[in-house]
């Protein structure tokens, strides 16, 4: 492998893992109190349910603080006493109010503790108000670090926004801070900056006015659901230019927010958003906010999948910073972060994980829209070459799927191994056609909602006719890739899985020299009755299996 080819490797894979935990001698994830306090359910978080979040928030450039205050409505589900807040150190919590009543509360490293005074009742909504401030957690390298980021432009004025994909939306705001919990009515982002500074926020802006000499609160609302860590507030020196898209639920504002300086490299870069929201509409169905809008806002860093306000920082190139991560030459008729986290608005977005174990529902699945895109402009065997191509970025390192209720991540192979399973389920189907239907009708039935892999494994397995848990169970739970054995006689071959769980039932396509046939092959040997000599016997490319032939 060359060097460049190494170093670009690298650089996507800490892409992909945006931060991990430490690591016992015999190469084990160790995890904490506050791994599980962060990723697990407990009475003091299940018994509210998050209605809609208010974040009013300054932050002071040069001393690298923020301040401000999170207005949390909420539904009582049950009756409990005690709930869970959560806020990373070395931010600190300053007061909780409940209505007029003040709240006493003790903190455990990142979470806080409120004790309410009284009881509310079963299916009662409340508020609950928070102050805080402090020193924040600020990102070194994002976004493959997480925190705030204190940035400057080309011409020194001040640049800053967030990361906090993994790391969590704790740590620049109190939160129920779990994946499982997105406020059901939406959000209200309130940036104060100075009046020499614009704020971009999620959704539409609602407004600005004056808080103090000097300052200005830009109020923007997301109607939608959304997740925790995707709320985002982006200040710097901005322009702004829109358009219109006539999709498939009717007119989508398209805007655009980028430094003034960027201007006509933006709008010629960013006429790639039509294509794509063409592409996936086709493939996954409506755009899942139209109520709030579309929009591309430049980074000071690379990009993140900042609901209804994609955050972009490619440099207005093509490919991965001018890279293709799939070698084929089709990563370059195309702006990977324009694609790639726009994808997020359909998967990892509208249909979230529950719990962060399962975040290859989040990047297979957007990683495949890649495939979906190329397939959809250039044609089946580009995507089928863009995707084939990946495999190069493959480790097999350790399961996709992690351990639940730490709030813990798997291997980076959710990306394209992941997306090279989406895309060998897509030949199972033996039918694009079904399978778009599929695709379309997933994004409906979760429309806007929280699901687990069971779910998702369930859905596929119906709509393709066949139980496919052995294959996800093969690909997501382990590391090995299954290699297809054959052993060629006279007129008939023989053939089976090995390399894989005992299980594993995946049907793949041979071709011979004159022919092609699906086969079903378990771990037990079976045969294949033949009249062709299958001298040149491959397996279908678009499978990621190994093959083993022996006369």
């Amino acid at each position: 492998m060359h060097a460049s080819r190494t170093g670009l490797l690298l650089s996507y894979f800490l892409l992909c893992l945006p931060y991990v935990h430490a690591q016992s001698s015999n190469g084990e994830k160790k995890f904490t109190r506050a791994d599980t306090l962060r990723g697990s359910l407990s009475k003091a978080r299940t018994w509210w349910d998050v209605q809609h979040y208010t974040i009013l928030v300054e932050p002071d450039y040069n001393n690298k603080t923020i301040s401000g205050k999170v207005d949390i409505q909420f539904k009582a589900l049950a009756v409990h006493d005690t709930m869970q807040i959560d806020l990373q150190e070395p931010l600190q919590l300053n007061k909780a109010y409940l209505g007029d009543e003040k709240l006493d509360f003790s903190r455990d490293g990142n979470a806080y503790f409120i004790v309410l005074k009284k009881a509310i009742k079963t299916g009662t909504d409340a508020m609950l108000a928070l102050s805080f401030s402090g020193k924040v957690t600020e990102a070194v390298r994002p976004p493959w670090d997480g925190g705030w980021i204190f940035s400057k432009d080309k011409k020194g004025n001040p640049w800053m926004s967030v990361a906090c994909q993994g790391l969590g939306a704790s740590v620049w705001y109190p939160c129920k801070d779990h994946q499982s919990d997105e406020p059901d009515r939406g959000a209200l982002l309130r940036i104060s900056v100075p009046d020499t500074l614009m704020a971009i926020g999620n959704g539409r802006l609602k407004g600005k006015q004056q808080y103090k000499m000097g300052w200005t609160v830009y109020d923007w609302e997301v109607k939608n659901p959304i997740n925790n860590y995707n709320i985002i507030p982006y200040i710097g020196k901005y322009t702004h230019f829109n358009e219109s898209y006539a999709g498939e639920k009717g007119k989508l504002d398209c805007d655009f927010w980028v430094l003034e300086d960027e201007l006509e490299k933006a709008k010629e870069q960013f006429k790639q958003v039509p294509l794509m929201l063409k592409a996936f509409e086709y493939w996954l169905g409506p755009y899942p906010f139209y109520e709030d809008g579309f929009k591309l806002v430049q980074s000071p860093h690379l990009g993140m999948e900042h609901q209804s306000a994609v955050a972009y920082g490619n440099g207005f190139q093509n490919g991965y910073r001018g890279r293709d991560l799939s070698g084929s030459g089709w990563g370059l008729k195309w702006d990977f972060i324009i694609v790639h986290e726009s994808g997020h608005e359909w998967f990892g977005n509208n249909i979230t994980s529950n719990d962060l174990a399962d975040m290859w529902l989040h990047e297979s699945f957007t990683n495949y829209s890649e495939t979906l895109f190329t397939d959809y402009h250039y044609g089946t065997e580009a995507g089928n070459a863009y995707v084939q191509g990946t495999r190069a970025l493959i480790r097999n390192d350790a399961p996709i799927i992690a351990k639940y209720n730490v709030n813990d991540q798997g291997s980076g192979d959710m990306y394209y191994k992941g997306g090279n399973l989406i895309h060998a389920i897509r030949q199972i189907f033996k039918s694009d056609e079904k399978f778009r239907a599929a695709l379309r009708e997933l994004n409906q039935i979760f429309h806007h909602k929280t699901v687990n892999t069971e779910q998702v494994e369930k859905f596929f397995s119906n709509k393709a006719g066949i139980n496919l848990s052995p294959v996800f169970d093969q690909y997501l739970r382990n590391t090995a890739i299954p290699t297809l054995e054959i052993r060629k006689e006279k007129k008939e071959i023989k053939y089976r899985w090995t390399d894989c769980i005992s299980s594993f039932n995946m049907p793949v396509r041979l071709f011979s020299d004159k022919d092609s046939k699906w086969i079903y092959p378990t771990i037990n040997w079976k045969t294949l009755k033949t009249s062709s000599n299958f001298s040149k016997l491959t397996v279908d490319k678009n499978f990621y299996v190994g093959l083993k032939q022996s006369n």
